[in-house]
């Protein structure tokens, strides 16, 4: 039975411990309109099929991906996913992800989570991974708290200003509660890159690290290498955080770069679209601070008989230890997700991933010369940028208001986030777009912007 519906009594019972009186106050924090408009209009004594196709009607209204040209990025991507990943992810085995507490019966997850860990910290350069971080914003909070924890005398948190937005105000909110902190956003030089001459003034004692995006929300490519440097030398930590995974099967390792912790949000490998998730966070940092490290982690051992085996090594939640003791207050697992990032990893390889993310660079560089040259828009930064970039253009509101009336997302409108970028779109260009869609794109932009100009 899919279904098995609550009594009256089980009603009443519920009602009663929540103190309030009816099932609708349950939704009152929604907005009177919506919570009038909700309601399905169902003639009664419909039958099933009669159902059915009604709710398919209704369904049909919706506007699907594949009625919609759209160009969005902004930390959720679209990637082509082989279906082998669907195929495998769904096996019987893995129908729970519940955390593994005993490993004699729990060695098929177990390893799972092993290889993701070993699969993560390959690709960030870092000695050691865990599991269990709900998404890339998660990741970054968990990573600042770490920093703090180790380096618990310094209060001041510098975080680059083009980092996601959705991320900072993630940090902020974890960090809302814990005393004497304070976040000091750094700012981008002309080029789209934090500017070092800022970093430099905002470097002191007091800060225990400094948060970058790598590449950064507008897609582009940090100099990951010589903000670590200063970092370093002030005594504090250094951060990446990376929401466009793909990007690291090209690029240098954060831990090849200086990093002391790295984290990134793994949607892009093998995690479809969908209302904006699920993610998956992805955690690493270097050795020594293993024992700062929130979430679990997973190692593998050997039994009496010198078998391999996979164990709980660290998990040092809140649960299992004191609360005022615990790394982190994360007490579930996306096992799923995680293990549909390993399925996929390990079907691309590290070759197969370098192509991959070298595709997304041809494909977004084409579409900004064709940008450019077609539609005449200007590109904001002049740094190196991955798949995503940021192009400014008259009217880019407008421009972009009327070319989703015609089913075209023409990106993302930055102001909303960043006042001070006025008339700018981030562009994300990935492997599913194809040449003729990106033409349409620069032509009807082209097309829109002098209707507007001439009207």
């Amino acid at each position: 039975m899919r279904y098995i519906p609550h009594t009256d009594h089980d009603i009443e019972a519920i009602l009663a411990t929540l103190r309030i009186r009816t099932v609708d106050d349950l939704f009152t924090y929604l907005p009177e309109e919506l919570r009038t408009r909700a309601a399905i209009d169902l003639l009664p004594g419909m039958s099933e099929p009669e159902v059915r196709e009604r709710f398919i009607s209704l369904a049909q209204a919706n506007q699907v991906a594949p009625d919609i040209l759209t160009f969005l990025g902004g930390g959720t991507y679209p990637h082509f996913v082989p279906v082998v990943v669907d195929h495998i992810i769904q096996r019987a085995e893995f129908a729970t992800a519940y955390t593994p507490y005993q490993p004699e019966v729990s060695q098929g997850t177990l390893q799972a989570i092993f290889e993701f860990q070993s699969l993560v910290a390959t690709l960030f350069g870092l000695a050691v991974a865990n599991a269990s971080m709900y998404d890339g914003a998660s990741a970054t909070a968990e990573a600042v708290l770490m920093a703090k924890r180790i380096l618990p005398q310094r209060p001041t948190v510098l975080i680059a200003r083009s980092l996601h937005p959705h991320y900072r105000q993630v940090v902020q909110t974890y960090l809302t509660g814990v005393p004497g902190v304070r976040i000091v956003e750094l700012p981008w030089g002309a080029d789209g890159r934090t500017d070092m001459m800022m970093l430099s003034q905002y470097l002191d004692a007091t800060v225990s690290c400094v948060v970058i995006g790598y590449p950064n929300f507008f897609g582009v490519i940090e100099d990951v290498a010589q903000v670590s440097e200063a970092v370093h030398q002030s005594g504090a930590l250094m951060v990446t955080s990376t929401s466009e995974a793909v990007a690291l099967g090209l690029l240098k390792s954060p831990g090849e770069l200086g990093a002391d912790i790295a984290v990134a949000e793994g949607q892009s490998l093998g995690i479809p679209l969908s209302y904006g998730g699920p993610g998956v966070g992805l955690f690493a940092c270097r050795e020594r601070f293993l024992r700062n490290m929130p979430g679990r982690l997973v190692g593998e051992t050997v039994d009496h008989e010198g078998r391999r085996g996979f164990v709980l090594t660290l998990a040092t939640r809140e649960q299992h230890i004191r609360r005022e003791r615990a790394t982190s207050n994360i007490c579930t697992n996306h096992g799923l997700c995680a293990l549909a990032v390993t399925v996929f990893l390990c079907l691309l390889g590290k070759q197969g991933l370098r192509e991959l993310a070298e595709r997304n660079v041809r494909k977004s560089h084409f579409a900004r010369d064709l940008l450019l040259h077609t539609a005449r828009c200007r590109a904001r930064f002049a740094a190196p940028f991955f798949n995503e970039l940021v192009i400014e253009m008259p009217n880019a509101r407008e421009v972009w208001c009327r070319l989703k009336e015609q089913n075209l997302i023409a990106g993302l409108v930055l102001e909303d986030w960043y006042p001070e970028l006025k008339d700018c779109l981030l562009f994300c260009v990935t492997e599913v777009h194809t040449r003729a869609e990106i033409e349409q794109l620069a032509r009807e932009l082209r097309m829109k912007s002098a209707k507007i100009l001439n009207s």
